[in-house]
């Protein structure tokens, strides 16, 4: 019984240090996005406590997240801001995006087994994680009279036709893509351009790789 008793100890207090930063993170979150509001409306804290009907010290110190702020105090300043306690609460305990841009002209530009002059490949987007996903490529061509090399990996690719005409083979079959045209296929079974039709040629080739 006592075992179970000590055991029991240290959870509790455990639960009450992330209770109490988590209200600490609720305030400063609180705080913050009022006075966002607060400057992009261009009003101070006096005009803010006055439409409130609280101190300008209080107004402040609930700004800096060092006051824990009841439902009433809270409701007025959100009145007073525009504001819906909903919409105060919208972005609280959200995951962070994580997301990844890549603007125009800026991917990566890499070198693919075979290619040569006139055959270029940007990346546009660079994996962080330990298991790659996806590889999203915008590849440009402009030299009719290049030879091309057949590729062969794992993974279904994607291919978004841009602007030109290519002949594009599949194994023994041989596709005409032209702007505007989608084409999905098993990227283990040998592919590659056969043909520049009508250059410049510009296309989207995602690969999606299968879960480990």
């Amino acid at each position: 019984m006592s075992e179970d008793r000590d055991a029991f100890v240290p959870k509790t207090l455990a639960t009450r240090q992330a209770d109490s930063e988590r209200r600490m993170g609720l305030e400063q979150y609180i705080g913050a996005v009022l006075r966002q509001r607060r400057v992009a409306q261009d009003l101070t804290l006096a005009n803010v406590a006055e439409l409130a009907g609280l101190s300008r010290g209080m107004v402040s110190k609930i700004e800096n997240g060092q006051v824990a702020t009841s439902l009433e105090s809270l409701e007025r300043l959100t009145t007073a801001l525009g504001l819906t306690l909903s919409q105060l609460f919208r972005d609280y305990d959200s995951p962070e995006g994580g997301a990844q841009l890549v603007k125009a002209g800026e991917g990566m530009e890499v070198v693919r087994r075979g290619t040569r002059r006139g055959h270029t490949y940007h990346l546009l987007a660079y994996h962080r994680g330990q298991q790659r996903n996806f590889e999203p490529f915008l590849i440009s061509m402009d030299d009719e009279s290049e030879a091309f090399p057949t590729f062969q990996h794992d993974g279904m690719q994607f291919l978004y036709m841009l602007e030109g005409r290519i002949e594009y083979r599949h194994g023994k079959q041989v596709y005409t893509l032209e702007a505007g045209d989608a084409f999905t296929f098993d990227a283990q079974v040998p592919h590659g351009p056969e043909r520049l039709v009508e250059v410049p040629i510009r296309f989207l080739a995602v690969t999606v790789f299968q879960d480990d």
